[in-house]
C-alpha cells in the first residue's frame, strides 16, 4: 500500500466509506514517513486531550436556536426553484432551474421524494414541481450531443468562489479525456489544494453539465463518483473515454 493509497482512504472516510484498519496498520509498519507523521498527530492528539474541558457560554444555546429560525423562516419564504423529472440515455434526471438558469441536475438514484428533500438542503430553498420550459430540455439535449456545457443556461452564483474555479476549470477538460484533482488545484492557482478540490467535485449541483465525472485520481483511477463507479465510467465511455483506460493511461498534464 503507497502514501496515495492511504491518501485514498482519508478521502473514502470523507466520503463516509469506512476503510480497512488492517491495511492502513499494514503500511504504517513499512512506510517511515507516515510513521513519523503518525508521531506527530499522536502528540498533538496527547496534547489536546490534556485540555481541561470548557463549558459553553450560557447564551450559546439561545443563539443557536435563533440562528435555526432565522435560517428556517428564511427558507420558507425563497421563492422556490421548479423541480422536474427529464428522460435521457442516463435514466431520468431530476433538474431544477430558475429564470437565472439551471441550478441543480443529478441522476434519480432512488426515491424521489427523499431525492426532492436533499435537493432543498443542497439549494437551501424549497422546490416546487413544474413542467420543463423547452430551454431546459434543450440544453439537456444539447449536451447529450456535444458533451459540453452552454454556460448561458446554468446558474451558479450560489457556489462559492473556490468551487466555481474548481468546476469551472473540470469544464475546460475536453470530452473523452481525464485529468487528476491535484491538476484542476494547480491550473487554479491553489496546488496544495487537491482534497479541496475533491470536496467541491462531491458537492457539485450541476452534475453532467459541470464535468467532474472527467476528474480522476493521480494514478489514473476513476475514484468516487457520487452515482457510482459503473455510472462514471459510462458517462466517460459515451463521451469517448477508451474502455479500460483507467488502468492503463495516467490522467493527461497540460
Amino acid at each position: 500500500m503507497r502514501c496515495c493509497d492511504v491518501e485514498a482512504l482519508w478521502d473514502e472516510m470523507r466520503e463516509g466509506v469506512e476503510p480497512q484498519r488492517e491495511h492502513v496498520l499494514a503500511h504504517l509498519q513499512r512506510c517511515k514517513t507516515c510513521q513519523d507523521l503518525y508521531e506527530q498527530f499522536e502528540g498533538v492528539a496527547y496534547c489536546l486531550s490534556c485540555l481541561p474541558v470548557v463549558e459553553p457560554p450560557p447564551n450559546l444555546v439561545p443563539r443557536i436556536l435563533d440562528h435555526i429560525k432565522t435560517y428556517r423562516d428564511r427558507f420558507k419564504s425563497s421563492t422556490p426553484d421548479s423541480l422536474a423529472r427529464i428522460a435521457s440515455p442516463l435514466g431520468k434526471l431530476i433538474v431544477a432551474w430558475r429564470d437565472t438558469g439551471i441550478t441543480f441536475l443529478g441522476i434519480q438514484r432512488g426515491e424521489f421524494e427523499a431525492e426532492r428533500r436533499s435537493i432543498e438542503r443542497r439549494l437551501h430553498r424549497p422546490v416546487s414541481m413544474a413542467d420543463p420550459p423547452q430551454w431546459v430540455k434543450d440544453a439537456v439535449r444539447q449536451w447529450f450531443g456535444t458533451w459540453r456545457v452552454d454556460f448561458r443556461t446554468i446558474d451558479v452564483s450560489k457556489l462559492t468562489e473556490f468551487e466555481r474555479l474548481a468546476l469551472g476549470k473540470a469544464a475546460e477538460i475536453p470530452p473523452g479525456e481525464v485529468r487528476s484533482y491535484s491538476w484542476i488545484a494547480r491550473e487554479i492557482g491553489r496546488p496544495l489544494a487537491a482534497r479541496a478540490v475533491g470536496q467541491a467535485m462531491a458537492r457539485n449541483p450541476i452534475a453532467l453539465f459541470l464535468p467532474c465525472h472527467r476528474v480522476v485520481a493521480t494514478n489514473g483511477r476513476l475514484h468516487n463518483y457520487g452515482y457510482g463507479l459503473a455510472v462514471k465510467a459510462r458517462i466517460l465511455q459515451m463521451e469517448g473515454y477508451p474502455p479500460g483506460a483507467k488502468a492503463a493511461r495516467r490522467p493527461q498534464k497540460v
